[in-house]
């Protein structure tokens, strides 16, 4: 593999840090392994000299100083590493550092020489496995498994030790200040600590256990269902990879309207970073007119079927159009369960903030969203319907098909606990139907579900799970011709809900399109129901893009937004509006939504969703694809940096993050006022100016299209105001007890 010359730079910056930090440890430790030869009681002793052996500060100095390179390396892009979490890491051990290098106390205690240690015995191991990583590509399975080991285990110890080591400093430091400002100075160091160490240690726990999974991951098995095409091979094996593939359905699809742009589209080298400038310019290009945004949507989803490869039972390989287009060999059988609860009251019910709200409880909340921009007045009023109108909450006769009926952000619960008749597609994985099956026992509606035998062949309840369920990947055509034949009478919406990792996804959105598209075709009055993404590029109405550029004149004077666009040089508290597009029927408002973190797999499985959705509408199909907020699910939040964004994002009006109880009832009810609204966006005799413009009505967006900047731009400047809003509370007491000595002293 050939290294490019931002891999022989970074590789020097590393190795040249390990020897900073090698030859550190090859100075200090003689010294202590000498004390501890005359008894372990001698080790204190032995940490306090280590700060004034020969040479070993100018090291030091050096080599802690150069880790402030970090921070312009996470700036510029070279690594990926998150600005302003490097900018607090490194600026705390630089404070720790001056500390100790101005402080002859702080020099001669045993912290000082306890830290010093911790920091090059963490950062050996650390700096070496960045250069192993670079040179082979991969920093998980290639790296030497003791290497490895280190990098990942070593915090557990030298963490803890580091940060008893820096607390010392800075409270040794702060006793010998005669500067009354100095003092408060420091002593804010270990009060910030106190809430930052368990969080920092716990990331690291989080990581440890990331790494593990993937470093002993089973090897994959051989590839079954809708997959990837080959685009190459690489030591005899065949390499599907998702970029070549996903660059040419996005390029086909724009191509309809701009063959120039394809083209761009297929020489874009960085697809991994720079796929969203193509995405924009697809969306324009579906601006131009209603005809454009629908050949490009047939243009893109063309493609897909024709490249995507469906891999038989036999090993035979078809594209997944051809999978498509015959009957499956074998059949599912029908699994049924009638819930026991009494039949439901016709009340919309929302829980929020610990509360269940209803009635004009509700409509006030909803007002007070739609008035400070977290949600639009179509999303306010598509509720306050729902609320009004119980004959909306009768679903008897209804039956809901839901593609991932276990999702967290699918409607199971609220479908269930109004009585509905679901239809619940999942992975035939027994604890999966024991929850399922047991939400419908409890509830007053019907769960229907494909199985692998007679649901009266089964013995027990346990039997019952382990036969019950399905694979999207690898039975599509099975799972299509049961819907096809299940409850001929009956009206269906089918819901794709099913959510998957990476390129994964691409290929769970492209099963779901393949039972949707044959059912709206084969089987009338279905109607289809989509949760869409903030986290995208969407048209969106006037007033929001007036109000985005309304709160970024209000941001742009704050303090604390223009030291963080001085900082961030670009990158960061991006304005959140552009110029309008125009086209027939506009001028249109675009909201760049995108997290770039998210990927173009990401954003190609969900822009599958947006084509099915106008080309259904476009044929007469009711469609409710409605804009759900950003949402505190688990599989979000166990990343600890989505977290800490989330906590701190509402400091950016009119930002709100909902609980998955919240964001399933309101999106719940939305879908019910689009299926019974005759004048709602997602029907089809509802007249669009563009047919993107179905995603711009019903927007429970949460405040992204309306905030003063772009979502992708906020994420690291949410973490840092989170971090001070944590430590505020400590902080403020120490300076508060500080103020009350000073105050006693001057009065004597």
């Amino acid at each position: 593999m050939g290294l490019s010359t931002k891999d022989l730079y970074l590789i020097g910056y590393n190795l040249a840090c390990c020897a900073g930090w090698a030859t550190i440890l090859y100075t200090a430790l003689p010294s202590v392994f000498e004390g501890l030869l005359t008894g372990f009681d001698t080790l204190p002793s032995s940490l306090a000299a280590v700060y004034a052996l020969p040479n070993l500060e100018k090291i030091l100095i050096y080599t802690q100083s150069a880790a402030l390179l970090e921070i312009f390396h996470a700036a510029l892009g070279l690594v990926r590493s998150p600005v302003l979490v490097t900018a607090m890491q490194v600026g705390s051990r630089i404070a720790a550092l001056l500390s100790v290098t101005h402080s002859q106390q702080a020099q001669v205690q045993f912290g000082a020489g306890l830290m010093v240690l911790s920091w090059a015995f963490v950062e050996v191991p650390r700096y070496l496995f960045y250069v192993v990583a670079i040179i082979t590509g991969d920093a998980t399975k290639k790296t030497p498994y003791p290497l490895f080991w280190l990098r990942y285990s070593l915090f557990a110890v030298l963490y803890p030790t580091g940060i008893t080591g820096e607390l010392t400093v800075f409270l040794a430091a702060a006793a010998e200040t005669e500067s009354t400002a100095l003092y408060y100075l420091l002593m804010s160091f270990p009060v910030i600590y106190a809430p930052g160490s368990p969080v920092m240690i716990m990331n690291m726990v989080g990581n440890r256990k990331s790494a593990f999974k993937k470093r002993f991951a089973k090897p994959a098995p051989p590839p079954r269902g809708i997959v990837w095409p080959v685009t190459g091979s690489k030591k005899g094996q065949e390499v599907r990879s998702s970029t070549p593939t996903a660059k040419e359905i996005v390029a086909a699809a724009v191509g309809a309207s701009d063959t120039a742009k394809a083209e761009k589209c297929l020489k874009e080298r960085n697809w991994r970073f720079g796929y969203l400038k193509h995405l924009i310019g697809l969306v324009e290009e579906q601006c131009k007119s209603p005809d454009s945004a629908l050949k490009v949507a047939n243009a893109g989803m063309e493609k897909a079927y024709d490249t995507f490869q469906f891999v038989e039972a036999d090993g035979s390989t078809v594209t997944l159009r051809q999978a498509m287009s015959k009957p499956a060999a074998e059949q599912f059988s029908t699994g049924f369960v009638q819930g026991l609860a009494s039949a439901p009251s016709k009340v919309l019910e929302v829980p929020y903030k610990g509360k269940t709200l209803s009635g004009e409880a509700l409509k006030s909340q909803v007002r007070k969203w739609v008035e400070y921009g977290t949600i639009e007045q179509s999303a306010g009023d598509a509720i306050i319907a729902c609320s009004d109108n119980p004959s909306y909450l009768d679903l008897s006769k209804h039956h809901f098909v839901l593609l991932g009926a276990g999702s967290a952000m699918g409607p199971l619960l609220v479908l269930m606990a109004l009585g509905a008749n679901v239809v619940a597609i999942d992975l035939d994985r027994p604890n999966i139907w024991k929850r399922l099956i047991g939400i419908a026992r409890k509830s007053p509606g019907t769960l229907t579900f494909p199985m692998r035998k007679e649901q009266k062949d089964c013995l027990d309840d346990d039997d019952l799970y382990a036969n019950s369920g399905c694979n999207l990947f690898t039975q599509t055509p099975m799972i299509r011709d049961w819907l096809l034949d299940l409850y001929p009478k009956s009206k269906f919406t089918v819901g794709s809900y099913a959510y998957l990792n990476g390129a994964l996804h691409v290929q769970v959105s492209l099963a779901m399109d393949a039972i949707t598209r044959d059912l709206t075709e084969k089987r009338k009055g279905t109607s289809l129901a989509y949760l869409c993404t903030t986290t995208d590029c969407h048209l969106i109405p006037k007033a929001a893009h007036d109000a985005a550029v309304e709160n970024y004149g209000s941001f742009s004077k704050k303090a604390y937004c223009i030291v963080m666009r001085l900082l961030g040089r670009g990158k960061l508290l991006r304005k959140n509006f552009r110029d309008p597009i125009e086209g027939q029927g506009g001028p249109f408002y675009l909201v760049n939504g995108v997290s770039i973190a998210q990927g173009p797999n990401y954003i190609l499985a969900k822009r599958i969703q947006h084509w099915r959705a106008i080309i259904a509408r476009s044929k007469g199909c009711t469609v409710s694809s409605n804009i759900a907020p950003s949402t505190s699910t688990a599989s979000v939040v166990q990343n600890r940096t989505f977290a800490w964004a989330y906590e701190g994002m509402p400091y950016f009006t009119p930002y709100e993050i909902f609980a998955p109880e919240t964001s399933n009832s309101v999106m719940s009810a939305i879908l019910f006022s689009d299926l019974s609204d005759p004048k709602s966006g997602g029907n089809p005799k509802t007249k669009l100016a563009n047919p993107n413009q179905l995603f711009s009505s019903g927007g429970f967006h949460g405040g992204t299209w309306r905030c003063a900047y772009e979502v992708d731009s906020i994420g690291e400047a949410s973490v840092f105001l989170y971090f001070g809003r944590v430590a505020f509370p400590y902080v403020a007491g120490v300076a508060a007890v500080g103020a009350a000595f000073v105050a006693k002293a001057y009065m004597g």
